[in-house]
């Protein structure tokens, strides 16, 4: 007799204060497990976490379905150790089934054999059947035909429900500007010394390294020696008093398919340019792969946000709670500068600063901002640290 054991969910979630994510299930009833195949994924408003195979066996039965939202140690699926029965093919196929999709070919009268799966391990999706409908040419089934032609004048429209990172992400934003007092101060900076010295010693640094030089590794050295002289901004409120952190950790706003993360390098003021563009790109790589801990997200004391590379002019980038500052930057652009009585071409960027006009200063965050400017136009000074 084959032994049943309990799949269940971790008992911690990614972090202390994770207390629920979104289920996706990456196996069906019946299908063959391997030590180690996957058959869960979590999604967490900081993550995505992946739910593996203890023992070999058969799925008997699932307790979620497809994009519930689950607890800590939730009981998933039960596994069934022991032989592995191979099964008919089109058995298979009516298992894996997605249940939109069983839903329409029974209603329909379509077989499995007629639909071919694009699906994981070959599941018939909700859109295959549409699909083989569509080819079959019937359209009197109208609320699964596929989309008429646009040259026929019909506007559609689509209802996604929001992934549960979205949501937190949403609320968070929201209640940031419910609580702070956000104003943004602007000033723009001439890249042409930056650019020069990466030039000068690109080959050299990534030979040296195994890593490019960027602008970013530039801009946080820079951030860090302001927030030195101007403290409040790496500051937060907690109730009635201001905690200002003596440490530096700078989060660096990171685009994936799933929506922004903030990942943390800490204590960056310790590091050399080669150790945070090392840092960074260790950390961009496990944020679009969606293997970020959330250990790795918490407690930055300032971030920095670059929505140049999506080609963004100008923006007014809004704070990460409880942090009290976040810094924007933009796109390069070659545009007409005064150098002494004449006009020249530089390539320039506008940086932003977004404060929480609570415990800082406009004199302080222009201050602030015309700091990272003299940094980055004179780069030797973060060198010396001058």
């Amino acid at each position: 007799m084959n032994k049943i054991i309990e799949i269940r969910a971790p008992k911690t979630l990614g972090g202390e204060s994770i207390t629920e994510g979104v289920i996706k299930i990456k196996k069906s009833i019946g299908e063959a497990i391997e030590v180690d195949d996957l058959i869960f994924e979590i999604e967490t408003d900081k993550t995505a976490l992946e739910l593996t195979a203890e023992a070999s066996g058969q799925i008997t039965e699932f307790l979620v379905s497809e994009g519930d939202v689950i607890s800590p140690d939730q009981l998933l699926a039960k596994l069934s150790v022991g032989e592995v029965k191979k099964e008919d093919k089109s058995e298979s196929l009516a298992k894996r089934d997605a249940p939109s999709a069983r839903k329409i070919m029974e209603e329909n009268a379509i077989s499995t054999e007629s639909v071919k799966g694009t699906g994981m391990g070959s599941r018939i999706t909700k859109a295959d059947v549409i699909c083989r409908m569509s080819k079959a040419e019937q359209p009197t089934i109208k609320q699964y035909e596929l989309p008429k032609s646009a040259a026929s004048g019909e506007r559609r429209e689509e209802r996604v429900k929001m992934s549960k990172i979205r949501q937190v992400i949403a609320a968070r934003l929201k209640a940031s500007q419910n609580t702070a007092a956000i104003l943004t101060t602007f000033n723009e900076v001439n890249m042409k010394n930056v650019i020069d010295l990466r030039a000068k010693y690109k080959e050299t640094f990534e030979k040296k390294y195994g890593i490019k030089l960027g602008f970013m590794s530039f801009f946080i050295k820079a951030a860090v020696q302001a927030l030195r002289e101007i403290p409040e901004i790496n500051a937060e409120i907690s109730g009635d008093e201001i905690i200002y952190k003596r440490y530096y950790d700078i989060g660096v706003a990171v685009g994936t398919n799933k929506g922004l993360v903030v990942p943390a390098i800490r204590n960056v003021d310790q590091m050399s340019f080669a150790e945070i563009e090392l840092t960074l790109a260790a950390l961009g790589k496990k944020a679009r792969e969606g293997k970020l801990q959330a250990s790795e997200m918490e407690d930055a004391t300032f971030t920095i946000s670059n929505g140049g590379v999506y080609g963004s002019l100008l923006s007014t980038p809004i704070i990460n709670p409880p942090q009290s500052g976040i810094l924007g930057m933009h796109s390069i652009q070659n545009r007409p500068f005064a150098v002494g009585n004449s006009i020249e071409i530089r390539p320039m960027m506008y940086v932003a600063l977004s404060y929480d006009h609570r415990i800082i200063d406009g004199k302080g965050a222009v201050t602030f901002l015309v700091k990272i400017k003299n940094y980055i136009e004179d780069p030797n000074r973060l060198v010396l640290e001058v």
